[in-house]
């Protein structure tokens, strides 16, 4: 018996430790994140924009009110990108 209480115990304290480690990971992630105006392919969008109230809403490509999240750095680089919605 107190070897299943001893395997247990040591797969809940996993378990939680992993979680501690997803967490932090993509609070680091998010940061390293921003949005992009006038990239987004049309229906391909993260969030809601002036005219649609969900993601996925946009509806012609490059359409300038809707982003989508890409690394810090690369927006300026995408052609039509922009850190500001139009």
């Amino acid at each position: 018996m107190k070897k299943t209480n001893i395997a247990l115990a040591t797969a809940v304290s996993g378990l939680i430790a992993l979680a501690g480690t997803v967490a932090s990971t993509s609070a680091v992630a998010a940061d390293e994140k921003e949005k992009c105006y006038g990239v987004a392919e049309a229906g391909k969008n993260d969030c809601a924009t002036k005219t649609g109230s969900c993601a996925g809403t946009a509806k012609v490509d490059g359409q300038k009110d809707a982003f989508i999240m890409v690394p810090k750095g690369l927006c300026d680089r995408l052609a039509g990108g922009s850190a500001k919605s139009a």
